[in-house]
């Protein structure tokens, strides 16, 4: 065969090659949906009207999300302590460590359903998503960086100016658009594809095994009050009684220096159980047969208590050993693989 002929077979081939490429960058374009409200779920709280979430924005916030250069030494990004396989939460970790290994006084929270949010961090303080990632980059002990030197190391970086400008038209970088890129790939971080998702929605053949169906039924009647379906929190501040810890962490009067806040912190999500131990505010309880036991024999009686947790004088909830184990065969159909696994949220 004649060089001639090589050329032209090389040619056709890069061209083919290309055309393949365009027409599955053509098919992303296509397939991105951006925000999709699960069916089994209520109106969202994000003012979505503000901050459409579109294909660029996800993006850049995702490439942001994984970016080290968030922290001041270039060390630290979200994705360190909000990790996807854990359900982004910093697993195995009782406290979050920042920058230079210093350890914070909190739990990493999990980033899930953060659109259906009202107020963020276990001890308030943040009531717009588009606000929250300014404490994380300025806190001490977590990425201990001002916006102002973020923004400086981001303008040197042409991959950071080419993804403002298919987001937002221009190449400019400022607090605006750094914040809602950002909150674009948060609100993206939705998890309702568990089992529990699968049976309410009616999807083919699922159903509750018999000890699943007891647990949900003694869920509803024990824990459905604070933590609602189907976020399985219901957003509010609560003192549940747990002893203080060392750093006596005064949870939401730190935020609003109310007496009647001291010692409350949000209520979490009890999704993804599986993966984000260990659990409460400051990562005290390894297991969740822990956590049954502190709600059924350990409950102290503390400055603002729950009255959940206080009935008629008794302190806690009745829970027997059977239905605790059928409550945990309930939680466990919370797990959401398909959230854990989406590689739409992992660092590309």
């Amino acid at each position: 065969m004649s060089k001639k002929h090589w050329i032209i077979i090389i040619c056709i081939s890069l061209f083919v090659v290309a055309c393949k490429k365009s027409d599955i960058i053509q098919e992303e374009i296509d397939t991105f949906l951006g925000f999709q409200k699960p069916a089994n779920f209520p109106e969202t709280s994000y003012n979505f009207a503000a901050n459409p979430v579109t294909k660029p924005g996800f993006e850049l916030g995702r490439a942001l999300f994984y970016e080290a250069r968030l922290s001041r030494n270039n060390t630290i990004s979200c994705g360190s302590c909000h990790i996807q396989s854990s359900a982004f939460t910093q697993h195995g970790h009782d406290v979050s460590h920042g920058i230079d290994d210093r350890l914070g006084t909190r739990n990493s929270p999990p980033i899930m359903n953060l659109a259906w949010n009202k107020a963020f961090m276990w001890g308030g303080g943040v009531y717009d998503l588009d606000l929250q990632p300014i404490v994380p980059i300025t806190a001490h002990e977590e990425m201990d960086e001002t916006l102002e030197n973020v923004f400086k190391k981001l303008r040197l970086l042409p991959k950071y100016n080419a993804l403002f400008k298919s987001a937002f038209g221009s190449d400019e970088i400022n607090t605006s658009r750094f914040m809602k890129a950002l909150s674009q790939f948060m609100v993206m971080c939705v998890s309702s594809n568990s089992k529990y998702d699968k049976v309410m929605r009616k999807e083919g053949n699922t159903s509750f095994t018999q000890a699943e169906l007891n647990g949900y039924n003694i869920f509803k009647e024990k824990c459905g009050s604070c933590h609602k379906e189907p976020l399985f929190t219901d957003g509010t501040f609560r003192n549940n009684g747990l002893s203080l810890s060392p750093v006596k962490d005064q949870g939401l009067y730190t935020a609003t220096l109310l007496t009647s806040d001291r010692y409350k912190f949000k209520v979490p999500s009890l999704r993804n159980l599986k993966y984000t131990a260990p659990f409460m505010h400051d990562g005290r309880f390894l297991t969740l047969d822990a956590v049954l036991a502190h709600y059924s024999s350990q409950v102290q009686h503390l400055e603002n208590l729950d009255p959940i947790l206080n009935q008629n004088g008794k302190l806690g909830i009745d829970i027997s050993a059977e239905e605790k184990t059928n409550l945990i065969a309930f939680l466990a159909t919370l797990n959401d693989e398909t959230f854990i696994n989406n590689s739409s949220l992992a660092e590309q």
